[in-house]
């Protein structure tokens, strides 16, 4: 299929502003409605963050442009105080897995075996972790591949219980090495599928998911600025995409457009939909411009970088591309603006009590843009039929001390062969283990 370019697709697609799914609405058994904040309660930072409690922002509780400052307020990751531990709602415990050996713990998948891989950036490298012994901690580790470019996707090919292939999002590639259910090194060379993806500029992380019926490749390529605009610069083609190809690497289509950094992918395995999570764009001030997480319509347009939300205009772009004001699609679930929103998944699992079955699990990486630090957390949307309704729930908090430091940085979510949530976390350097107890 010809490439197309990204504002043509959209404007062809015709696709109105604000739709949203609509039979999601909130249930009792999925949210507690009476720690429901709403209307500008709902904007938060680490000080009001807390398990259990649940968050909406809607388009209508956003401000305008520029009503704060922007602010450059990076974090300072510390050493982890030895009063403080991640903290969980009621009934839920969190362990520590794994605090050794990992430089830059990223992406983190579940093969059909049940052994994790994880995707440590930094030195271009995938790990496995197999297994956990009576204190916690895992049987087995294993460096499955080396000599990566800063990997962060990981799927299996084909879908199901026997894959034939381990695909890796390298940050400049999409490459493929030979794997069966329990090998612990690649006993092959790497086979480039996608031998070039854009590099220059912002936004290195590129995850690979496939379809539920494993004929579509979707790859994720963040843009190369905050709000630079394609028109004028090169380097934006094919960013702030997410992008279809063939299992073989063929390129199809631009399956999502405008979506300025799509960091974490995931398949809702029960509706077949693809969802992401979004690094929206900074300094339009602290409570703007909320990133989210939402399903991806094919052939969507969401905005980036001339619009935001549905019809808002960016003020940096005024006047910019008015033909795609009412195509702007309305994402499904805006979280806290600036709080970098990671990796994904769907809970499959029976441990957790049975309204958390189909729900959603994203990891917050924590904010930089923003005066008083958000995110730096694990969420939960509640999903009801694989749908969601707009709200989201502090799930795992704690990684913010009490000065404003941040001691740990959730990255990515995964659901273990026994039901408990696994996440790692780039600031502690540590894989994480959330289980129910009942207690």
């Amino acid at each position: 299929m010809k490439k197309l370019h990204w504002i043509a697709a959209a404007a062809l697609l015709g696709i109105g502003a604000g739709w949203m799914l609509e039979g999601a609405g909130a249930n009792s058994d999925k949210i507690d409605t009476k720690d429901l904040l709403t209307g500008q309660q709902a904007f938060a930072d680490y000080r009001s963050e807390k398990p259990g409690l649940f968050h909406k922002i809607t388009v209508g509780d956003l401000p305008k442009p520029y009503d704060t400052k922007s602010s450059a307020n990076f974090p300072k990751v510390v050493s982890k105080p030895d009063n403080m531990w991640p903290l969980s709602p009621a009934g839920f415990k969190v362990e520590l897995y794994v605090h050794e050996g990992l430089t830059e713990p990223r992406q983190i998948r579940l093969a059909p075996n049940g052994d994790f891989f994880v995707a440590d950036s930094m030195p271009g490298e995938i790990k496995i972790f197999r297994g956990r012994t009576a204190d916690g901690k895992p049987e087995q580790v294993s460096t499955f591949a080396t000599g990566l470019k800063r990997p962060f996707g990981i799927a299996f090919y084909p879908v199901g219980a026997n894959p034939q292939w381990i695909y890796i999002g390298n940050t400049d590639s999409v490459v493929r090495l030979p794997y069966h259910n329990g090998d612990l090194k690649a006993n092959g060379a790497a086979q480039t599928i996608i031998p070039e993806l854009p590099t220059q500029g912002f936004h290195w992380t590129r995850d690979v998911v496939f379809s539920k019926d494993g004929k579509r490749m979707f790859v994720a390529v963040g843009s190369g600025s905050n709000v630079d605009d394609p028109d004028t610069h090169p380097k934006e083609f094919h960013r702030a995409d997410i992008l279809e190809y063939t299992p073989e690497g063929k390129f199809v289509q631009i399956y999502g457009a405008g979506i300025r950094n799509p960091v974490g992918l995931a398949v809702n395995p029960e509706t077949g939909e693809l969802w992401c999570s979004v690094n929206e764009r900074d300094e339009l001030g602290d409570n703007l411009v909320p990133d989210y997480i939402s399903h991806v319509q094919e052939g969507g347009f969401y905005g980036w970088p001339w619009f935001y939300m549905g019809a808002h205009q960016d003020p940096r772009l005024e006047g910019k591309h008015p033909e795609l004001k009412d195509k702007v699609i309305v994402p499904d679930v805006l979280m806290q603006p600036h709080n970098a929103s990671l990796g994904i998944t769907f809970y499959e699992g029976n441990q957790f009590p049975n309204q958390y079955r189909g729900d959603l699990f994203g990891a917050e990486h924590g904010s930089w843009n923003r005066s008083t630090r958000a995110g730096y957390e694990v969420v939960r949307v509640p999903l009801e039929n694989g749908h969601a309704s707009g709200v989201y729930e502090d799930f795992i908090t704690g990684f913010v001390t009490p000065d404003g430091n941040a001691w740990g940085r959730p990255v990515a979510v995964v659901v273990a062969k026994d039901g408990s949530l696994y996440f790692t976390d780039d600031g502690y350097k540590a894989i994480w283990r959330v289980s129910y107890t009942g207690k």
